[in-house]
């Protein structure tokens, strides 16, 4: 993260001439300092509530219910979020429809939207890039996501170096085809990449920005016409960013954007019937689009991610760091976070685990390096731990009570960084592997070790895991490198000294494996696979042999 912050004085440092066009360029500057914005998002309050609306068939609006949340800080109520209900449905439906299947655009028909988009995505590339806009949408994040201010920006960012990456020609590249030649003159084959036409985007509340802008954008360079619904507890982030790829030219018809209960979304999604849905989110959820949807669905589910320490015992201050960000940045809350540390027996001498704890427990909520859990309540934790410690052998190695001195809502959890010792042996009982294996979407690890005989047991450990996102082999030995990868499955798998289980950059594959249904994001491979599907067209002109004559049946 030391580039990261690097980066963004250099930035700071260099864009004051950008900074100064970009005020002076707006016409209709109103009571907010960014030509987008509509809030301010250090004066949400209960006093000064921001709203969140929807966007259907180019045009912002209410609904007959506005769902009030509180600040996951103090329990104020400050943003209010008109949440369509199943009556107010049909609008977002006919807007689907009227999307065709071969899209808004494909090789065929209006090429000019990949420039378009090319276009599009360099406009907003730089107005992420001055040091006003991505301090807006940092803080704006950390208000309905509370995170580090380090961590929210390192999402802004990922999110502008993608935009950069997708600028210009970039676009229409991915949409790249190929031909073959035929069996005779006047053949040949050729294979195109084609948009599915109406299709669904839905992305949960830990990353309000970064998730939804990738898949929003793919979705939109391969000619779709996208719904795009974000957990209401963080969708004026994305509300937000709406605004500002309008102002840079995105056609207000070309997304639809909506809040809503799980319940009326999937009342949508039967009605509209999009040709393609991208689900980021609970595998509960997961399992059931998959099945109300026909299979037309591409899924970033759970991880219960995992972690290796390797033989070779090696700059152990580091490793503790990186493990700690891995466990605990964000509270936990990444689809990516190291949920179970498998460690070599060689480092039981070292100090890893006593470093691990120190780091640990100097994260504080007044610099949000620890915070509110949205999705599990500090009961629930409390209770999962209480549950593990019964298994023989286990043991708190820290954490596990409630933070201290805090207004964090009831509904929310809020727990001191925890990790809990299992032995190997008993994590693989029956009776113990569910539970131990459970994903807990906050500051909760396991920590098992294991002797160099039994590394078959950690494989077996890991095979018998569902979900398989992120992983992270830390070693140098290539050998027990090549055993490790050889002998597993997740999709965005680390490996080297250096490894880690979170902090994905837009550079590389971030996705599951395993799974015929598992979505990537960030790349041109990832967003050609879940946002386009492929199409031959055979041209056979002829001409017709001399003297051709029409053959006998067959």
């Amino acid at each position: 993260m030391h580039r990261v912050v690097l980066q963004r004085e250099i930035r700071s440092r260099a864009s004051h001439k950008a900074l100064s066009w970009f005020n002076s360029s707006n016409p209709f500057r109103h009571a907010h300092s960014l030509p987008f914005a509509t809030v301010e998002a250090e004066e949400i309050s209960g006093s000064q509530p921001a709203e969140v609306q929807n966007l259907v068939q180019g045009k912002w609006k209410g609904s007959a219910v506005w769902n009030t949340l509180v600040d996951p800080l103090n329990g104020e109520p400050f943003i209010k979020v008109a949440e369509i209900n199943e009556n107010e449905i049909q609008p977002f439906v006919e807007s689907l429809s009227k999307c065709p299947k071969h899209g808004l655009h494909n090789p065929f028909k209006s090429p000019e939207r990949y420039l378009l988009y090319g276009d599009i995505s360099a406009k907003a590339a730089h107005m992420l890039s001055l040091p006003k806009v991505s301090d807006f949408f940092t803080r704006l994040i950390q208000r309905v996501s509370p995170k580090s201010y380090q961590q929210a920006f390192g999402e802004v960012y990922v999110t502008q170096k993608f935009l950069e990456n997708f600028s210009g020609d970039q676009v229409r590249f991915l949409a790249r085809s190929f031909a073959v030649p035929g069996n005779h003159i006047g053949q040949q084959s050729h294979g195109y990449r084609w948009p599915y036409g109406p299709v669904a985007i839905i992305t949960p509340f830990n990353f309000p920005l970064e998730i939804p802008v990738l898949q929003l954008m793919g979705a939109l360079y391969m000619g779709n016409k996208p719904i795009l619904k974000v957990d209401s507890k963080v969708s004026i982030v994305m509300d937000q960013m709406m605004r500002l790829l309008h102002h840079c030219g995105l056609p207000a018809e070309d997304v639809d954007f909506i809040n809503s209960d799980g319940k009326t979304m999937n009342k949508l999604l039967m009605e509209a019937n999009p040709r393609m849905t991208l689900f980021t989110g609970s595998s509960r959820v997961a399992e059931k689009l998959a099945v109300d949807l026909k299979g037309r669905v591409k899924l970033e589910d759970a991880g219960f991610d995992w972690k290796i320490l390797g033989p070779d015992v090696e700059e152990v201050d580091y490793v503790a760091w990186v493990c700690d960000q891995d466990a605990y940045a964000c509270s936990g809350q990444k689809c990516s976070a190291q949920s179970i540390l498998f460690i070599h027996e060689n480092w039981s001498t070292s100090s890893l685990i006593s470093k691990v704890k120190d780091l640990a427990e100097r994260r504080k909520l007044e610099d949000l390096t620890v915070g509110p859990v949205l999705t599990v309540t500090t009961e629930a934790m409390l209770e999962h731990k209480k549950n593990l410690l019964q298994i023989p052998g286990s043991k708190l190695l820290f954490g596990g009570e409630p933070l201290q001195n805090h207004s964090i809502p009831a509904i929310y959890g809020a727990l001191k960084p925890t990790a809990i010792y299992i032995p190997l042996e008993e994590i693989l009982k029956p009776t113990n592997y569910e539970l131990v294996t459970k994903e807990i979407f906050g500051p909760f690890q396991i920590i098992t070790d294991y002797k160099k005989d039994q590394l078959p047991m950690v494989f077996d450990a890991l095979e018998r895991m569902h979900a398989h996102l992120t992983a992270a082999v830390v070693s140098n030995d290539p050998i027990f490198l090549q055993d490790v990868i050889g002998k597993t499955v997740n999709g965005t798998t680390y490996a080297g000294l250096r490894a880690r289980t979170t902090g994905a950059p837009q550079n590389h594959w971030f996705g599951p494996a395993g799974d015929p249904r598992g979505a990537g994001i960030g790349t041109p491979e990832a967003i050609k696979l879940v946002w386009s599907c492929h199409r031959e067209i055979i041209y056979d002109f002829g001409p017709l042999p001399r003297g051709f004559e029409i053959p006998p049946s067959t």
